[in-house]
């Protein structure tokens, strides 16, 4: 199928918000049902990849990096055998799983003390970028790490934190009953008032 994002009343939650924000933040969520029939294009990951390029970056140091595992491949099933509890139940049907890697310090030894500061907003313009592309996201970090570093090799410097599901979003009773009920519970935030400790 192609891809696009899915009407089914499930899939569907768009945020109450106090303010009015940009749609691709507004209809932003976390599914865990995946479409399995659904493929994402090498332009559209280039598209999420080059969203986490552009994403600001402390003293432009760009401490962040990827491992791509698209869904058929050898490297999503490693993936997928590294997630804990639930996660593989449900990961297994995304389209791509993406590995976000902070790099701690440079090859001199250099301390790179925003690395994972500057990679958590690398992954969230990735996020946007998918709503964008009519995708969905969905990060987790219920996964064996040593695993990981293990399968990709990754140097001591690189410090994989989470790994997020993109695809295109299904119903929620495709899930197990327990997932299915927090598919569709009402979302939530704390408001402005308790967020914002001071403002003039």
């Amino acid at each position: 199928m192609s891809i696009s994002e899915s009407t089914l009343p499930s899939t569907v939650r768009t945020a109450e918000t106090a303010a009015p924000i940009v749609r691709e933040l507004e209809t932003r969520w976390s599914p865990r049902s995946f479409d399995p029939t659904a493929t994402v294009s090498d332009a559209q990951i280039d598209a999420l990849l080059e969203a986490a390029r552009w994403a600001p970056s402390a003293s432009n140091t760009q401490p962040r990096r990827f491992v791509v595992a698209r869904r058929g491949s050898h490297h999503f099933d490693t993936v997928v055998g590294a997630l804990m509890g639930f996660n593989a139940a449900w990961a297994v049907n995304a389209s791509a799983l993406i590995i976000a890697i902070a790099e701690t310090s440079s090859v001199d030894g250099d301390v790179r003390a925003y690395a994972e500061y500057d990679l958590g907003q690398a992954v969230a313009h990735l996020s946007v970028q998918a709503q964008a592309e009519g995708l969905h996201t969905h990060q987790m970090a219920g996964v064996e790490w040593d695993t990981i570093v293990a399968a990709f090799d990754l140097a001591e410097n690189l410090k994989p934190m989470t790994i997020t599901a993109v695809g295109v979003v299904d119903a929620a009773d495709k899930l197990v009953e327990a997932l299915a009920e927090r598919e569709v519970a009402p979302r939530t935030r704390l408001p402005l008032s308790e967020l914002v400790l001071a403002r003039d």
